[in-house]
């Protein structure tokens, strides 16, 4: 909090310990900026992929997959050459990128656009959480008593799990101190990756059943109407999108970078080297999953239990998820803490309350900042997501309205809009034709996955009891 904005002429403190801009001196390395990207991207989009391309078939399945690898990428290059202003001073947020190249009500659009888009992914991967918590309490069920037994479970008791363990994760003051996290973040992420498409093969080979793809998808007929077919495949694209959706965090990211070297080439490498990963993984699993599992691919394919055995594996993927997803939540949440905690200092700068910190020593772990606020608004929020995804536990379409709507606001609209007006391309000049084209097709992408995912969970509700999910 304010402990970190203080110039450090200010606070009497030792200069080498402050950046140009006065704030603390940043360690983040291409590694770590990596493992941020890494712990963002491949989330649980990720697990639906297989369904999704089951909705595609073999054609639009990888161009999808593909198409939005590379307009994320290309569109993260831009944004990295955003961060810093023309007077080369850093921005520290998604909003102040867009205040410094665009302004006016932009910065306000963008915030609505960053903030809830932030809250629904807290939410997402709350829900995503008790699932896969679930699914390793009815692996061991099955396994004891047999597939023919149900062994359906409450999802709110491990929602409820999952916030208290964020109540103490949310301490942690800010984003340059979840490094540590976000590496273990980002292993288990290649952890459960791994797994599902290994299942997926060992599946594949030993034959299990004949399954039905096809070039298409999901074929229309006794089981699914045309119109069926048509939502559906909007949802998976955005489900597709929601695979990719970081752009929300990557300025935060590019500020945990060290100075003394390019943020922006730094944050080049990281966003390709993540891409490129986060890709291969996706392709792996949503491919093998859905040569696994046909059109009867599952929604999220490590809890829809297409696999049973060895049932330990899959417990293993299920936990490598839960932890995943407790460092991912962080990431994604540290944007919103920091934007409270910011305007909270300068709105009551003379509160004790609100500014002061206090310094408390941690066997082994050096010294901790304790702030009174940060426990109070931190936990309230967690709770706020926490009842929220007890209230709303509908996974695919839940998933796929977050992708379609920061898909284009935020990942296409505003970097292409501020590299416009910070490299002065001419109006009506053939760079700036083809970059409004691409934001128009992918802003044509957005609504027709938003209106699916929707519809889906306009379904859901008509048969859902609020507070009463089961997995």
């Amino acid at each position: 909090m304010i402990t970190n904005t203080k110039f450090g002429i200010e606070t009497g403190n030792d200069y080498s310990k402050f950046d140009d801009d006065g704030r603390i001196k940043r360690t983040g390395t291409l590694v770590t900026t990596s493992a941020h990207i890494i712990t963002a991207v491949i989330g649980s989009g990720v697990l639906s992929l297989a369904w999704a391309i089951a909705q595609l078939g073999w054609i639009a399945g990888p161009i999808a997959l593909v198409g939005f690898s590379l307009i994320t990428w290309f569109t993260s290059i831009l944004l990295a050459d955003c961060n810093r202003s023309e007077d080369g001073k850093r921005n520290y947020t998604y909003m102040d990128v867009v205040k410094s190249n665009l302004g006016g009500m932009k910065i306000q659009l963008c915030g609505i656009a960053q903030y809830s888009n932030l809250i629904g992914i807290s939410i997402g991967y709350s829900i995503t959480t008790s699932i896969s918590m679930v699914a390793i309490k009815r692996s061991n069920c099955f396994h004891k008593l047999g597939q023919h037994v149900g062994c359906h479970e409450s999802n709110n008791q491990f929602i409820i799990i999952f916030g208290i363990i964020q109540v103490l994760l949310s301490q942690i003051p800010n984003f340059h101190k979840l490094s540590v996290l976000s590496l273990v973040a980002a292993v288990m992420s290649f952890a459960y990756s791994s797994i599902g498409f290994a299942l997926s093969i060992a599946k594949v080979a030993g034959g299990g059943g004949h399954v039905e793809t096809g070039l298409t998808g999901i074929p229309i007929g006794e089981n699914q109407s045309s119109v069926d077919k048509m939502w559906n495949t909007c949802s998976a694209l955005g489900n597709i999108a929601f695979a990719y959706a970081f752009s929300t965090v990557l300025v935060e990211i590019q500020d945990t970078v060290k100075s003394g070297q390019s943020e922006n080439k730094v944050m080049k490498k990281a966003t390709l080297i993540a891409i490129l990963i986060s890709t291969l993984f996706y392709m792996l699993c949503g491919l093998l999953g859905y040569a696994a599992f046909g059109d009867k691919a599952p929604g999220n394919f490590l809890t829809g239990f297409g696999f049973y055995n060895p049932f330990w594996l899959v417990d293993l993927a299920n936990l490598c998820i839960v932890v995943h997803l407790l460092g991912a939540y962080q990431v994604f949440c540290q944007p919103i803490f920091a934007f409270v905690e910011r305007w909270s200092s300068k709105k009551w700068a003379g509160s004790n309350f609100i500014t002061k910190e206090y310094s408390i020593g941690m066997p082994f772990c050096g010294s901790f900042n304790f702030s009174f606020f940060r426990l109070v608004w931190r936990t309230t929020y967690v709770i706020f997501t926490t009842i929220l995804a007890m209230l709303f536990p509908f996974f695919n379409d839940f998933v796929g309205l977050l992708g379609a709507a920061s898909f284009w606001p935020l990942t296409v609209y505003f970097p292409i809009e501020m590299y416009i007006s910070k490299a002065k391309i001419p109006k009506f000049s053939f760079t700036w034709i083809w970059m409004q084209i691409l934001s128009l097709i992918c802003l044509t992408i957005s609504l027709l996955a938003a209106a699916g995912s929707i519809r889906g969970l306009i379904k859901s509700l008509q048969t859902f009891k609020p507070f009463h999910s089961v997995s």
